[in-house]
């Protein structure tokens, strides 16, 4: 292993803000937005909210019988654990493209694999394989590629191309990955202004004050670094924040019973200019490392919610405060909890947990000196010219999204706020274990590629 100090420098960290203006007295009136699924960003990159109705399942099950018949026997079966080789997988797209083909559903799906649990490399042959359980896939009504039984979305090759190219071989940066939604500093300061002329506040003027903070907030900006914008790794990060957000302040109803931050907020213990801030980073249970360390394995959910606070000032501009309160508190403890069921209710979280995977997977090979072992430049992974995956809108804006709830006297208007990914150190210190039952070098050995016709790129 590189012995640094900033070695697997892939934690993800994703925040979210949410203001919290408290004004006038009345009853309750609560948002909700049901049956999201997803996002679309239009052409002029403004990030808007998708839906699609199967109330009885009669689409679905429709798909999964067109989609059984349209794939083979061997890849549609379930399989515990699917190997796939990355090396052999891009040359087999090589062909494919020497040929004026193009990359084929198995080769765009990873073989179906539904979570990435192991890194391997295999000195004899010199591959480079990833594992994990897979089964056959079918297009959901949301566009999303998932398992036929598990309903688990498949890892994508274009997410894993992304991944390996911010580790790529050769690169020493610890790359930051940001992916930020936030107001503007202007669009802060209309909004103070206008909470400030607000005067006599009653019941019936909830629709009126949701409208003019969403207005003098206008559109909030968004920024990306360390990936591209126009990708699909991309956008699902920006789907899972933003919906996530709408769960703390009570705009979309989330899949599993969770404890958000708008039913657990005390009015009186929360201040008039009050920002939340929510972000995600890896909480796996354990990552192993083999004692030969040519074999990785991650277990657990990998994510996990936590959060901050700031003010905005009059101005605008924003400030940190030392002390989270205790409803922010609740709600990330509560999403965290309840991680596991809505990743499986729900394809974006298992979606974000994947990508989070796939960055600590592409730190693995590279740290590791995978890359100069097996002698694997990764010529077309690498090149957007040769297999591009930087085909989606960028998205550049989204509306402010409000929600206006009355507690006891107070109306809190929660408005949405920033994202922020932060791509750090994920597999340091504690985090790595040792492999002291030899789980992770069995499993290594059991898989054997010399065994494989040379051709082939996954097996089970």
């Amino acid at each position: 292993m590189r012995k640094n100090s900033k070695a697997f420098s892939t934690v993800l960290l994703f925040v979210w803000t949410a203001i919290f203006p408290q004004i006038g007295w009345g009853q309750a009136t609560p948002g909700d937005v049901s049956g999201v699924a997803g996002i679309l960003v239009d052409p002029e990159g403004v990030l808007q909210l998708r839906t699609y109705e199967d109330p009885d399942g009669s689409l679905m099950r429709s798909r999964i019988t067109a989609a059984k018949a349209a794939l083979p026997q061997d890849i549609r079966q379930r399989s515990r654990l699917r190997k796939v080789s990355l090396n052999r997988l891009e040359q087999a797209l090589s062909n494919a493209i020497e040929n004026n083909q193009q990359a084929d559903d198995a080769m765009r799906y990873l073989a179906g694999m539904t979570r990435l649990e192991y890194v391997f490399y295999y000195p004899e042959t010199r591959d480079i394989v990833i594992a994990g359980p897979a089964e056959g896939w079918v297009t959901d009504a949301s566009g999303r590629v998932v398992g036929m039984q598990s309903g688990q979305p498949c890892l994508e090759l274009q997410d894993l191309i992304v991944a390996l190219r911010t580790f790529s071989p050769g690169s020493l940066n610890d790359t930051v990955i940001t992916v930020s939604i936030d107001p503007t500093q202007e669009g802060l300061q209309r909004m103070q202004q206008f909470l400030s002329n607000l005067r006599g506040v009653r019941p019936n003027d909830a629709t009126r004050i949701a409208a003019g903070l969403q207005n003098s907030l206008g559109l909030q900006e968004v920024a990306f670094s360390g990936v591209a914008a126009n990708t699909h790794f991309a956008q699902v990060l920006v789907e899972a924040d933003y919906r996530m957000k709408l769960i703390g302040i009570g705009l979309e109803k989330p899949p599993v019973r969770l404890a958000t931050y708008i039913d657990k907020a005390n009015p009186a213990a929360v201040s008039r200019n009050a920002m939340r801030r929510w972000y995600f980073v890896p909480d796996y249970e354990r990552v192993m490392v083999s004692d030969d360390d040519l074999a990785m394995e991650m277990v657990g959910d990998g994510v996990k919610l936590i959060g901050e606070d700031e003010v905005v000032n009059a101005d605008g501009s924003r400030a940190g405060v030392q002390q989270v309160d205790r409803a922010s508190r609740v709600f990330t403890h509560s999403f965290t909890r309840a991680y596991h069921k809505m990743a499986q209710k729900s394809p974006i979280w298992a979606q974000l947990r994947n990508l989070i995977d796939l960055s600590v997977a592409a730190a693995f090979i590279r740290d590791q000196n995978f890359y100069e072992m097996a002698n694997w430049s990764m010529p077309i992974f690498s090149d957007e010219g040769a297999y591009p995956v930087q085909t989606y809108n960028t998205p550049v804006r989204v509306e402010t999204a409000v929600n206006v709830r009355w507690k006891g006297n107070t109306l809190m208007t929660p408005v949405g706020g920033g994202v922020r990914i932060e791509a750090t150190e994920a597999l340091t210190g504690s985090n790595i274990k040792s492999d002291e039952k030899g789980s992770v070098k069995d499993a290594h050995a059991a898989v054997r590629p010399g065994k494989i016709d040379h051709s082939r790129w996954w097996w089970d």
